[in-house]
């Protein structure tokens, strides 16, 4: 395994700690604060909206410059942000250190993901995308109940002087083991990278993201209201149930790199598939304590399992200009979040109960599971179309142009 995706795994677990782990301490910042849950939980939401700005601006942006260049610059912002963050002296310094550590979220996994594609062979890709983002499952299953107790234990600061820790040591690893071959620039330029979305797959690739994982998240965002209304399980234990979910995520995601490398579409049915169905059966068993506890584990694993597919299907489709189409993916995982949680909110809301967002997230895979039959149903027709071209045009005599 080259050394580099070591250093980008290490990137994207400080990223994905800082996502997620604010969660976990949000009533001690808000009461450091003095501040109420609503403008508290604009850290989160906020953050997410960041996401989406520059998985789009900045990934356009670092098309001028080299990736490794890119990624380095990338890695000074999140530093720059958690630091802020650790040292914030009111609520509006906090805000802004979560929007700045968040700008680099996108446009690092984006850049990322082509970085880590260029180091191996092109059947390994997949795999390689996957090391990248083991860094952000790893965030979920370790260093998100971890870097809650150090900051019940020590004050919440304390979580963002570790993450701006591990900030630095990416930063170091991505300066030394990431290779400068890796690391050229677009050759295509912002002109060329915007081209890549005259592609059909590439905006069917990017509504399979939106609508897979997004079902997944929906229903993922009100899983403790399930488990505790639904499943019976006391408060106490979802933090708990939440690690065997990470479990999930970090299995499904090694699964999914080594099967999208045979077959990204193949994959991309079979999983999509799974997970409506999973979701499903969650929905009907939620009441069963054991049977909820299988479901979230395999909710967890199928629905993580597509992202090296999701994201390998858009670098496929985009190739000669991959790096703006990947910070757009990124993007769109975020915004299917967002989707998700929305709809599955709005459901609550309506009265229908803590299963409903995961009827929502079935749903919302189904639709997903469409769009990726009537993309590799439009692909499998180019390609025969392009067969056909080649043979009508192979004789000796061609056509007067």
């Amino acid at each position: 395994m080259p050394a580099g995706l070591i250093a980008l795994a290490l990137g994207g677990f400080g990223i994905g700690l800082t996502e997620f782990v604010i969660a976990g301490l949000l009533p001690e910042v808000a009461a450091d604060f003095r501040v109420d849950e609503a403008a508290a939980g604009w850290l989160i939401s906020g953050y997410a909206l960041a996401v989406v700005v520059g998985a789009l601006g900045l990934t356009a942006a670092a098309t001028r410059i080299p990736r490794k260049a890119a990624l380095l610059g990338l890695m000074v912002l999140f530093i720059a942000g958690n630091l802020l963050s650790a040292l914030a002296p009111d609520y509006g310094v906090m805000l802004a250190g979560r929007v700045l550590a968040a700008l680099c979220h996108g446009a690092f996994f984006g850049i990322g993901s082509v970085v880590a594609a260029s180091l191996v062979a092109p059947e390994r890709q997949a795999r390689a995308i996957a090391i990248m983002f083991t860094g952000l499952t790893a965030a979920n299953v370790l260093g998100v109940p971890f870097g809650t107790l150090l900051g019940q234990a020590l004050g919440w600061r304390s979580t963002f002087w570790a993450i701006t820790v591990i900030g630095v040591a990416a930063l170091v690893g991505v300066a030394l083991l990431v290779p400068r071959t890796a690391g050229e620039r677009s050759s295509a330029g912002l002109r060329g990278e915007l081209s890549a979305f005259r592609s059909g797959q590439v905006w069917l690739s990017l509504a399979a993201t939106v609508l897979g994982f997004g079902g997944m998240f929906g229903a993922f965002t009100y899983i403790a209201y399930t488990l505790t209304g639904v499943s019976g399980f006391p408060s106490a234990a979802v933090p708990w149930l939440l690690i065997l979910f990470g479990l999930g995520l970090f299995a499904g995601n090694w699964v999914g790199g080594r099967l999208a490398d045979r077959s990204i579409d193949g994959t991309l049915l079979w999983l999509l598939s799974a997970l409506a169905v999973v979701l499903v059966a969650f929905a009907l068993v939620a009441g069963m304590p054991v049977g909820a506890v299988i479901a979230l584990v395999l909710m967890g694993a199928f629905g993580f399992a597509t992202v090296p597919a999701l994201q390998l299907r858009v670098l496929s489709y985009a190739s000669h200009a991959p790096t703006l189409a990947s910070g757009a993916n990124i993007a769109a995982f975020n915004l299917g979040n967002a989707l998700g949680a929305w709809i599955g909110g709005l459901t609550i809301a309506a009265g229908l109960g803590y299963r409903s967002p995961l009827w929502v997230g079935a749903a919302m895979t189904a639709g997903a599971v469409v769009v990726v039959a009537a993309a590799a149903l439009s692909g499998r027709r180019r390609v025969r179309q392009v067969s056909d071209n080649r043979e009508e045009f192979s004789g000796e005599t061609l056509p007067v142009q």
